[in-house]
Parts: C-alpha cells; structure tokens; sequence
C-alpha cells in the first residue's frame, strides 16, 4: 500500500499527493482558505485559493466542521512556518462525514470532563504526543532486551496467589474457586531465567490500591527482566544502560512530540549511565539534611523520593539496601548484615519518584521456606516457586520498571493518566 501520510511529506516535496485524515482546524480570508488537517502521522495545513482547487472544493470547505473526515489532494511544497515544513497546495476536497458539533472545543476543559471523553481527547496534539511516545518506548523496552539475547517469557495474568502482598490483590471468581490478577509477574520471570537464563516478562499488572495520587493506577504495564547468576550489582548496571536506552532511543526518534509537549530536552539529554548509588542508610542523611527525613526502617514517600530526586543534579539515584522488613519474602538478606535486604530503586529526577525496584533474589530453599512461613503465606501456593531453589539453585536477579510512571518522566506530564490510552484509577473505569 503506497498511501501518503502526512510524517513522510520531507519524501515527496512538489509531488501531488493525497490526504486522508480529519479536520483540525480552519480558517479563511476571503480568496484564500486555510485547512489544518491530520491523518494520525502529523498535522498539515492546506491552502485553498479560489481558481487554483476546484470550485465546488472551494465552496464545499465552508461545510467543514470540527473532526470532519475528508480526502485532500494537492501539491505538496516546503513551508517552515507550517507543522512539520510542508503545506499542501490542494487541488480537490472530498468531505467524507461532515462530524457533529465536538465535545472538545478550544476552550479549557476540566479534567473530569476530559477524562470523560477520553476517547475523544487522545485525538488532542499534547494526547497525541504523549502516546506516541509511549509507543516509543516500549519499542525501545523490547529492542533493548531483544538486543541482548534475552528471551521474552509470557507470565499469566491470573495467578493463584500474591506476589506484593495480599492487601492489594484484586480477586475474580474462577470457576469452582478463585483467581488474583497479577501484581508482577517476577515470580514467573523467575522460572524463565532458570530456564533459559535471561528473560523478559512485560504485560498489564493489576494493583488493588486505594490511592489518589499522580503516580499511580490500578492497572499498569511493567517489563521485568530476570537474570540467572546476576547479583545486586549486576542488577543496578543492566538497570542504567537499559534506562539510558530507552531515554535516548526516545530523544533520537520522538523530538518533534517531545517538544509539543514542552519537554525540555537537555534535562534528558544528560541522562546516561552510570548513575548514582547510595545505601539507603546514606538516603537517610540526605533527607535529614534536606528536612524531609524519615525514621529508619520506613519507605520512601513522594517527599522524599524528590528530595533523593533533587539531590544528585537531575540524574537518577539507585537507593539500595533497604531494611529487609520492608521488602518482600523473596528478597536475599545482605550477608554483611541481615537487617538488609539486596534490594534497590532507581528514583527518577524532577519529582517522578520510583521507576525501577528490583534486586537479588533468595536462593536457598530453606532460607526461602522460612521467609514464606514467616509471611504466613499459603505454601501450597508457592510450592512451586520454592522448586526452584530444589533443581539446580543459583544466584539471581531482576527488577521491574513501570511503564506509565516512565512515560511521564520522559514526557514532563503532571499525571499519570496521560500515559496510557484508557487509564484506571479508583473512579475511573469509562471509557
């Protein structure tokens, strides 16, 4: 198929060519009529001037209204003033529905109402944006592990038991039972590395929290890598050259979108491994420092992960070692000092908080045992994963990065609802 879009118009400058799309804007001084136009690719303007297009066409763009689809052909010639450094000279108009009046007018509109006509507000040029973006990086996310021989590894979205823990797990009947939608699918990923010994699991997961804030949703996209042999070192350094990639990817290929959403590029720019690491004993002192300090052995709020944020000059900061009590079961303990767990996040800068947690992985079977019974977690339910640690145990480790909370940091956007097509929050289950 050799149709035209509008992104490769740089590929045929004085060619005639037709658009299909939808109308974005008009306007009209007389003999000549202005025609904003978009086809899903970009936005174009078209002119019309009385005895260059077709009379009828001419007439026939008064009808025009908001979203209206249409066919558009014309010459195509350089214009820098105009979006992506073409115009159409058009020669025909054909109006293929004239669209009735459009909810989303250039006036301001609250959220809720937005939200409302979500299905209608990804049309918007910072919506647009925002989400090829994200589709941006996720090809990036797959590139990267695809890249390094890593081997995807589908996990189930329904599970028979938590991985995070229970308070947040939303249950569904199934059939004489019931079921969980995934948390994570680490525990999965897990299998996979014992298996073929780097994979990938990347999906929706489902978190049952009541929370109202920016950063979060209830349903979600994390790929999480798992690496056989890999310690918490090892871990932190895949964990940077893979953010790095996928920042940069982004910047090479989405610097059109990323400056209609007023992203300022030099802040991303800069972000290339290594980044900073600090014990979370050391964050502690930073917080203290910067009045936003927290007694030992409790997590990190959005106060303090800005901070942490704010503190190494727009990079992002690995936090590692946290208190073992405040990560989950299947953390492995420091050697040099139980009270640690070998895990870690990776804070993203300007506020975006946790966009990385990961770590090393218990591999003693017994020591794992213990650590289930202690969680008071049913055993049948995890016999399986404690199989693991009976046929050929090794050292290994992984992370989860959240899609969303990534796309917002890379776009500058406020919350996270923009970051995904149809976003669900406590509320928010339309469209």
């Amino acid at each position: 198929m050799n149709r035209f879009y509008i992104e490769n118009a740089s590929k045929f400058d004085g060619q005639t060519v037709t658009v299909k799309g939808w109308v974005y804007g008009k306007r009209s001084s007389g003999k000549i009529k202005f025609l904003q136009m978009r086809d899903g690719t970009g936005i174009m303007q078209g002119v019309f001037v009385k005895g260059e297009c077709e009379d009828a066409s001419f007439e026939e763009f008064d009808k025009l209204t908001q979203e209206s689809s249409l066919i558009v052909t014309g010459t195509l010639r350089k214009e820098p003033r105009s979006p992506g450094g073409y115009e159409m000279g058009v020669k025909s108009l054909k109006i293929h529905q004239i669209a009735e009046p459009y909810p989303i007018s250039p006036k301001e509109h609250g959220v809720e109402f937005l939200m409302e006509h979500r299905h209608l507000w990804v049309r918007s040029s910072k919506q647009h944006a925002a989400l090829r973006v994200r589709w941006e990086i996720i090809r990036a996310i797959r590139e990267f592990f695809d890249n390094q021989g890593f081997v995807l590894f589908d996990a189930p979205i329904l599970t028979p038991s938590s991985c995070e823990g229970t308070s947040t797990l939303f249950e569904t009947p199934y059939f004489d039972g019931k079921a969980f939608l995934t948390q994570s699918g680490q525990l999965y990923g897990e299998v996979g590395a014992m298996a073929f010994g780097k994979v990938y699991v990347f999906g929706p997961t489902f978190r049952a929290e009541k929370s109202k804030t920016r950063k979060h949703l209830t349903e979600f996209w994390m790929v999480e890598p798992e690496v056989a042999w890999n310690d918490l070192n090892d871990n932190m350094e895949l964990a940077e050259k893979f953010v790095e990639y996928v920042v940069q990817t982004v910047l090479a290929r989405r610097a059109p979108e990323l400056k209609i959403l007023e992203r300022d590029l030099a802040k991303l720019e800069k972000i290339r491994a290594p980044f900073p690491r600090i014990r979370y004993d050391e964050a502690l002192k930073v917080l203290e420092k910067r009045g936003v300090g927290v007694p030992w052995g409790e997590d990190f709020g959005a106060p303090q992960e800005s901070a942490l944020g704010e503190e190494f000059g727009g990079m992002p900061v690995f936090v590692h070692r946290f208190p073992a009590r405040i990560k989950a079961f299947y953390f492995k303990k420091d050697p040099e000092d139980a009270r640690y767990a070998l895990g870690c996040d990776l804070i993203a800068p300007d506020g975006y908080g946790e966009i990385i947690g990961g770590g090393q992985r218990e591999e003693s079977y017994e020591t794992l045992k213990r650590a289930v019974e202690e969680h008071r977690l049913p055993f049948d339910d995890y016999q399986w994963y404690l199989d693991l640690r009976r046929y050929g145990s090794v050292p290994h480790s992984g992370f989860g990065l959240g899609v969303e909370r990534t796309v917002a940091w890379i776009c500058g956007l406020d919350h996270v609802r923009e970051t995904i097509p149809f976003p669900r929050m406590i509320h928010t289950l339309r469209p």
